[in-house]
């Protein structure tokens, strides 16, 4: 009778993940079609076959392939992400930016277009000047590099002290904090060029995308994704709790510092390219939950085809709202974030666990 149960139940989360992945490439078309050009279904085939017209095909290969494979992957990136922190930290509310990532690529994006390409120490109020010295990679490069030093100042600090849930959030709170003052601090100080271009870095966009970042972003999310494959037992039995754990041989303290780690440095490489995108590694990881319950052999990949279906649907809308200019993907995700989150905090049993 159990195994007819269990056989059952396996079936249903497979079932749930082949949905799942169907609806994501449907999505990806849907979302390729959708944008500004007007193309027909006809031409936009034929330029998907590189077929079309010159105009066409490069609005297809170089500007929405990119930007939709971004999405499947920063999506599946961050919500894999959040998973895993929620579960190390016993924590339903944590995030991919728990230790402070977001902030911390925040601070060095700025630093970089206020200091070195668009503000004071270069091209003053000359947007021509800020054209010619801004870099996006040496932005991108700078916010990682905050982003990593954030990373490990947390988890350093956190295995002096104790490698405790509420001490890593703690700790992640105040950095964030600290990154956020300097932020301010910089901005303050910066020129009108300056400091817009450092906003409209902040705001989330798919449209800067390249094949080159997306393959960087690739290989970091594909690496986590299998290492957390891995280690699903591990998690499955983190969440009976530390001495349960420990009783079955799992090293807890080296299994959260090298499981943060990674979802952190995951984090860092999608914010760092693509600006930050809020909501997804904290409302996929609730969905996913809610579908198959806890098991982590079928919710980290579930999880990450819900991240790519969330973002793939957010930047269509995105483009298709924005009257002919993509609106920042990031304030879509919050706009259908925010309001699912309030939902399932509200359905949520008082007694059950998120």
């Amino acid at each position: 009778m159990r195994s007819d149960t269990a056989l059952r139940m396996h079936g249903k989360k497979r079932a749930t993940a082949y949905i799942m992945l169907a609806a994501v490439i449907i999505m990806a078309f849907v979302c390729l079609f959708v944008g500004s050009s007007n193309m027909t279904p006809a031409d936009f085939f034929a330029a998907l076959m590189k077929n079309g017209s010159a105009n066409n095909v490069r609005i297809i290969w170089n500007i929405r392939i990119p930007r939709v494979l971004a999405a499947i992957i920063a999506g599946a990136g961050l919500s894999v992400a959040g998973l895993i922190m929620q579960t190390n930290l016993g924590n339903p509310m944590a995030s991919p930016s728990t230790l402070g990532v977001s902030n911390a690529a925040v601070f060095g994006a700025n630093l970089s277009i206020i200091a070195f390409s668009g503000g004071f120490l270069s091209t003053g109020n000359n947007v021509a000047n800020y054209a010619v010295g801004a870099n996006p990679y040496a932005t991108s490069v700078m916010a990682f590099i905050f982003s990593a030093v954030s990373i490990l100042l947390i988890l350093g600090m956190c295995r002096l002290r104790s490698f405790s849930p509420n001490v890593v959030v703690l700790a992640g709170i105040a950095i964030g904090a600290v990154w956020t003052a300097a932020t301010t601090v910089l901005q303050f100080y910066a020129t009108d060029v300056g400091i817009s271009a450092a906003v409209i870095w902040n705001f989330g966009d798919l449209g800067r995308a390249t094949y080159k970042t997306d393959l960087i972003m690739l290989i970091t999310v594909a690496a986590g994704i299998i290492m957390f494959s891995v280690l699903s037992w591990k998690y499955n039995v983190l969440l009976s709790g530390d001495a349960s754990a420990k009783s079955m041989g799992v090293n807890v303290e080296m299994l959260r510092f090298a499981s943060m780690l990674m979802a952190s440095v995951i984090t860092a490489v999608c914010v760092s390219f693509l600006g930050i995108i809020g909501f997804v590694g904290i409302i996929c990881p609730h969905i996913t939950k809610r579908l198959l319950g806890q098991d982590h052999r079928f919710t980290l990949p579930v999880s990450a085809l819900c991240g790519s279906l969330l973002l793939l649907l957010s930047d269509t809308l995105s483009r298709s709202m924005g009257s002919g200019a993509a609106l920042p993907v990031g304030a879509i995700t919050s706009l259908l974030g925010a309001p699912f989150f309030v939902a399932i905090i509200f359905l949520r049993e008082e007694h059950g666990k998120c």
